[in-house]
């Protein structure tokens, strides 16, 4: 049986007003790729976080008929508090052959942008002001509103599908990058998040 590791490392953290799709890289040599069973790993320090984004991925894969499986209920605690080998890695990709597992999706944050803005209001972007003293009134803000300039983040998260496969190595399928903009609430992250990936998994004929 075909197995699907969804292996979701991500820092996420993030809750967020936007997703934006940067990129999608799909291996040339594969035109359709099954997947039966998949391991979701959410790669992060926060268990909050990490349980939330794995039950909510692993859901969103059954409810399109592919089985799936939280890391954390596959690895224990020791497993993630050090730095493990290649060897050790191979081992586990034997262990998850043997389980029925065919493929990893592995989500991370590969990086992050801090980008400042004006609080100015659109609608009077072209205003004229007649005279110095409504200008200076409507803007005086700008010397003592900390909040004036804003400061924002945007996280660009990877998600890499890779199968696991007898006598093969751990085989690039599918990739995408994704930035999440403006953190708000993790839920909703997570939530924008998943849709996004698995409509786009779907309309490439990955997994789904």
């Amino acid at each position: 049986m075909k197995t699907k590791i969804i292996c979701l490392s991500m820092l996420l953290f993030l809750g967020c007003s936007s997703t934006k799709l940067v990129s999608t890289w799909k291996n040339p040599d594969i035109v359709l790729f099954d997947a039966y069973k998949v391991l979701v790993v959410g790669m992060t320090q926060d268990e909050n976080v990490r349980t939330v984004f794995e039950t909510r991925l692993a859901e969103k894969l059954s409810e399109k008929g592919v089985e799936a499986m939280r890391s954390m209920d596959l690895f224990d605690v020791e497993f993630t508090l050090s730095e493990k080998s290649e060897k050790q890695l191979s081992e586990v990709e034997g262990q998850l052959l043997d389980k029925g597992f065919d493929a990893i999706l592995f989500t991370k944050v590969v990086g992050t942008e801090n980008r400042r803005t004006f609080r100015e209001r659109m609608n009077k972007l072209n205003d004229m002001y007649t005279s110095f003293s409504v200008d200076y009134l409507e803007h005086q803000d700008i010397y003592y509103n900390s909040e004036y300039y804003e400061t924002f983040n945007i996280y660009t998260v990877e998600t890499s599908l890779y199968c696991i496969c007898v006598d093969k190595e751990r085989e690039l399928i599918w990739r995408s990058d994704i930035d999440v903009i403006e953190p708000v609430k993790m839920e909703k992250t997570i939530e924008a998040y998943i849709k996004l990936i698995a409509n786009k998994m779907g309309e490439q004929d990955v997994i789904f």
